[in-house]
């Protein structure tokens, strides 16, 4: 009985460990360049597995052929998306973007519904909306905007 009482708290605590991790928040690696400069190779970062509301220039995490992968938001369901000239024009309509080097002009007629258009921030060396297509709510694990390694980027993403 008596080691039953000591065992309790750790699977206690293992349990809520587990639980946070599948629910709350977990920690996901960066992999590859297309994320730089705002995020660096190996960096990792803070999922929010709750925060299913995803705006416009949010940093999302979602699943692509067995690999999770860190882009930003930059089209909405039912938008427009084009890139001239390294300006991002939604509905025909000019928006400033947080990342404007290196995109190619290009256009994408009408997300669907429950569907977003992501870029990496690294334009020139990303796979992307531009080659993927539209990522699905399903696909999409939840957001980050928190860094926790290497400890000099420790902190909010800017």
């Amino acid at each position: 009985m008596k080691i039953l009482k000591e065992i309790i708290p750790y699977v206690i605590i293992i349990v809520v460990v587990i639980l946070i991790r599948t629910f709350i928040v977990t920690p996901v690696q960066v992999d590859g360049e297309s994320m730089y400069p705002t995020l660096d190779n190996d960096e990792i970062l803070i999922l929010k597995k709750y925060d299913k509301t995803y705006e416009r220039f949010d940093i999302i995490v979602f699943n692509y052929n067995g690999s999770k992968l860190v882009k930003r938001v930059i089209g909405l369901p039912g938008e427009k998306v084009a890139y001239k000239n390294n300006e991002l024009y939604i509905n025909d309509k000019k928006i400033n973007d947080v990342i404007t080097i290196g995109t190619t002009n290009f256009a994408y007629d009408k997300i669907p519904d429950g569907c977003y258009f992501v870029l990496g921030d690294n334009r020139g060396n990303s796979i992307d909306s531009r080659r993927i297509g539209v990522i699905c709510n399903k696909d999409i694990l939840g957001t980050t905007t928190f860094s926790i390694f290497p400890f000099n980027k420790f902190g909010f993403i800017d």
